[in-house]
């Protein structure tokens, strides 16, 4: 690898935090999670940031390792996060190469809130949980072990690495915490790029709810993307954003959260993705990536007025000069006899969230974009 004068920190893996849903059950005791992380870069040190940024009680994590390894914080084995902020480990000597899968165990000794988290899902993407004490084991006990997509407090991980490696942020709703950052990590995979992703399920560029019933539909854009924002050797950020903003309002009528005072303009969607995300994004160095927003065709609220705010909004997305380009994934998986609506074979069946051939030809249509910024690496093996 060189010494640590041709390295630099840069960002490997990472997700959002988010409220979690607010079910029964809300706590925790005498858990363990693990999260398997497959390494798109080689590197020397490993750092690692945890979140209880949607917390509203403090949260201790007892322990804490990747692999067999303590990850420290301060020099001590174990770390309580405040209501609201996040943290960071030490820097820890943990060599990587391309293509490893390290695994992040942390215990949860006594009641914990579990408020701060994020469901994904995607090939990449799966986590487990048991319960008893085994952050340090080899293996999970297969009777008191199960699967788990919500990703708790573990928020982002950094590897020290070669100084041409860098990360390309995802942002976005459902659709990007589903499965095309995943499949596009996996193009990726051989090149000097790693895909980050920063998606919340039913958030809004201008809107959040704080019932909840709708509190997991997360935050704002205002208070998400300066924290989504913070990862180390980031030169890109793709923008799918929008669409809950379009179809959430109904009325209060009909529901009693979703009043239509909260249905944008057209004008007001693009102000704020220009204030919120646009500018901030370019005044901290990185190249702004637009991304359409997807058929919505047979969508339980769709009508011609949403429809009619998709179209105008996804032609600013595409013709805008504040964009460095536009990654077309409307025009990717929507039917070529009904641009309205997907394509055969492209919709989940709920007319809103693509089908997995559509979420890998979304990742196609993204790589094709950025592929000549990320020189592909010669002899790697792939997977």
């Amino acid at each position: 690898m060189g010494d640590n004068n041709s390295q630099k920190w840069v960002a490997c893996w990472g997700t959002a935090t988010s409220i979690t849903d607010r079910r029964e059950a809300v706590y925790a005791k005498n858990l363990t999670l693990r999260y398997p992380v497959r390494m798109c870069f080689s590197g020397t040190m490993l750092r690692f940031r945890f979140s209880n940024l949607t917390g509203t009680e403090p949260v201790s994590l007892s322990k804490v390792f990747v692999g067999h390894t303590p990850i420290t914080f301060g020099g001590q084995p174990c770390v309580t996060m405040q209501p609201g902020t996040e943290t960071e480990s030490d820097a820890i000597s943990y060599e990587v190469h391309r293509g490893d899968t390290i695994e992040v165990s942390f215990y949860l000794a006594d009641y914990t809130q579990m408020n701060a988290g994020t469901l994904v899902t995607g090939p990449l993407s799966k986590g487990f949980y048991s319960y008893g004490d085994y952050a340090e084991a080899d293996e999970l006990p297969l009777d008191l072990t199960r699967h788990t997509q919500w990703y708790y407090f573990l928020n982002t991980i950094d590897v020290l690495t070669a100084s041409d490696n860098h990360a390309i942020v995802c942002y976005g709703d459902s659709i990007t915490a589903q499965s095309w950052p995943d499949y596009m990590a996996r193009m990726a995979f051989g090149t000097n790029a790693a895909i980050i992703r920063r998606a919340v399920s039913g958030t809004r560029i201008l809107r959040q709810y704080d019932c909840i019933t709708y509190q997991a539909y997360g935050l704002k854009g205002a208070t998400r993307f300066p924290i989504e924002m913070r990862v180390a050797g980031a030169t890109d950020v793709i923008l799918q954003h929008g669409i809950n903003d379009i179809i959430h309002p109904v009325g209060i009528d009909v529901n009693p959260f979703r009043p239509w005072s909260d249905l944008p303009t057209v004008e007001e969607m693009q102000r704020g993705f220009e204030d919120l995300y646009v500018r901030p994004a370019k005044a901290h160095g990185l190249k702004v990536w637009s991304g359409t927003l997807l058929p919505i065709y047979g969508w339980r609220t769709y009508n011609e007025q949403r429809e009619l705010m998709r179209q105008q909004f996804n032609e600013w997305l595409r013709t805008s000069d504040l964009f460095d380009g536009c990654i077309d994934f409307d025009q990717t998986v929507r039917s070529v006899t009904n641009p309205k609506a997907f394509a055969d074979g492209f919709d989940s069946g709920d007319h809103l969230h693509p089908s997995e051939r559509a979420y890998e030809a979304m990742a196609h249509a993204a790589i094709h974009k950025l592929v000549r910024r990320m020189p592909r690496i010669d002899h790697e093996e792939m997977f």
